[in-house]
Parts: C-alpha cells; sequence; structure tokens
C-alpha cells in the first residue's frame, strides 16, 4: 500500500493567506466561527486544505477552539499587543541602528528602503486598508534586510499576522496613517543618512507609540461595546 499524499502545499499556503487576510481585515471577525464545509465551499476547494490552514492558523494563536472540532476567530489582548510592540521596539532598534551602519555599503537594500518609504508616503485616504497595511510591513522588511541580519526577520516574522491584525486597528484611522509615514520618514531618513544612534532611538520610538496605540484604541472599542 503507498499512503496518500498531502494537499499540495501551495494550496494550503493560498488557502492560510486568504483566511488571515479575512482576519487582518476584519471580515472575519473577532468570535466569528468558522466552519470547514462553508469555508471550504467558499474557496472552491476540499476541506483538506482548509483543515490544514485552520490548524496552522489555530496554533498561531490566530483562532480558538469552539465547540467540537470548530473554531472562532480569536479577539485582540489589547495587554498582549502592546508587549509584542514592547518586544519589537527593542529588535527595530537594532535593525535600524544596523541598517545605518550598512546603508552605504548595500545599494540593493538601500534602495528597496526608498522604495517603500515613496511607496507608503503616497497612500491617501482612498488608499484601501490592505494596501496600507502591506506598505507598513514592506517598510519595516526593508529595514530589516538593509540590517544584513537574517535573524531580526526570522525572530519577527511569526509575529507579523498579529502585527497585521494591530495596523489594521490603527490604520484606519487618517490621523495615525499621516503621523505614521511622519516617523517613518524620519527612520528612514537617519538610516540612510547613517546615523545609527539616532535611527535606533526613532524606530524604537516608533514601534512604542504603536503599540501604546494599538492598545488604546482596542481598550476603547471594547468599552463602546460594553457599553
Amino acid at each position: 500500500m503507498i499512503d496518500p499524499l498531502e494537499p499540495a502545499p501551495k494550496l494550503i499556503q493560498r488557502v492560510y493567506n486568504r483566511i488571515l487576510d479575512g482576519i487582518v481585515a476584519r471580515t472575519l471577525a473577532p468570535g466569528h466561527r468558522i466552519r470547514q464545509s462553508e469555508l471550504a465551499a467558499s474557496l472552491k476547494v476540499s476541506r483538506q486544505p482548509v483543515s490544514h490552514a485552520l490548524h496552522l492558523l489555530h496554533q498561531q494563536g490566530l483562532l480558538t477552539e469552539s465547540g467540537r472540532k470548530g473554531f472562532e476567530v480569536t479577539a485582540l489582548n489589547p495587554s498582549r499587543i502592546r508587549q509584542l510592540y514592547e518586544v519589537r521596539s527593542a529588535i527595530d532598534g537594532l535593525a535600524a541602528r544596523l541598517a545605518a551602519q550598512r546603508a552605504n555599503s548595500d545599494a540593493a537594500a538601500r534602495a528597496e528602503l526608498e522604495r517603500a518609504l515613496l511607496a507608503g508616503c503616497k497612500a491617501d485616504a482612498a488608499t484601501p486598508l490592505a494596501v496600507l497595511i502591506a506598505n507598513d510591513v514592506a517598510f519595516h522588511r526593508a529595514v530589516y534586510r538593509l540590517s544584513g541580519n537574517p535573524a531580526i526577520e526570522e525572530t519577527v516574522g511569526p509575529q507579523w499576522p498579529h502585527m497585521r491584525r494591530s495596523m489594521a486597528t490603527v490604520l484606519s484611522e487618517l490621523d495615525y496613517r499621516a503621523s505614521a509615514w511622519a516617523e517613518h520618514t524620519i527612520i528612514a531618513k537617519r538610516i540612510l543618512a547613517g546615523d545609527a544612534a539616532g535611527a535606533a532611538v526613532a524606530a524604537e520610538s516608533h514601534a512604542l507609540t504603536a503599540g501604546r496605540a494599538t492598545e488604546e484604541r482596542l481598550q476603547s472599542t471594547a468599552e463602546e461595546a460594553a457599553a
């Protein structure tokens, strides 16, 4: 007997990405019950890749068990998000400092950072939330790559799904969008100027500010829902 093949990894990843996009965009809101059969029918795939994707999301803490063999979307925990940003502030400070030290020795990574900054600054009130989040992630990943230390991206990578959810919370507000990219601009300018100490301070401050803003917004939303 020959064991059956697992579903194609690429299909599982595509299903995972589609569900994650729904969670980030809040199409699948916190508390939403996930039904495998309905999801499989909606995506026009079998239940097997959906099951694999759901278990991956569960392992990452994006879904919680609900009832018999079911899942629901996990609610964002304000304190947990702040804690993640506190850790990220230290990592981002390190990444910015290293990036500034390499700003003139890695032309390709430097150009990637410049492109990411330009794309983010072009966003306006009509820019879709998904694009705003993608731009934000692209900027920080460009800093990580310019740092020349792959362990930074490897460390932060598993937290990006949670970070993307938190970004959606605050990037829906026009004032925060503007201030976030003003802070990104300061970080990038200091990196590109080779100001390692200044870039580190700006990056750390940006992450802490984002964490506080997200925590406050989540707490406010919870209070409004309870009122």
